[in-house]
């Protein structure tokens, strides 16, 4: 259990993760960019509660997905916190758009 200001609340893959950030910029981070010859995709984008810790994220993201993370990258926007999930070489985020849904 995570104690979180005046409360205390058990932090899940569930309520760390949000909802995925889907743009076209986000799309094209998920296969890569031809003029980077695709070596700069692999990546996810989600909204994530504003209080997690990249630690948290990585944990909850490889718990919901079961892959592993190499890499965890944050944000602070007016919309909330993103977190781009970058994926190890031998798991596809294309893979896992398609389960989620977003493509």
């Amino acid at each position: 259990m995570a104690k979180r200001g005046s409360y205390i609340e058990e932090l899940s893959e569930y309520n760390v993760l949000t909802h995925p950030y889907v743009t076209e910029k986000t799309m094209n981070s998920m296969s890569g960019t031809a003029r980077q010859k695709l070596k700069d995709g692999n990546r996810l984008e989600f909204i994530v509660r504003r209080d997690a810790t990249k630690a948290e994220i990585k944990e909850a993201f490889e718990k919901r997905y079961e892959v592993e993370v190499a890499r965890v990258n944050v944000k602070i926007r007016s919309d909330g916190k993103h977190a781009i999930i970058k994926l190890k070489d031998n798991y596809s985020a294309e893979d896992i758009g398609v389960r989620i849904g977003i493509i």
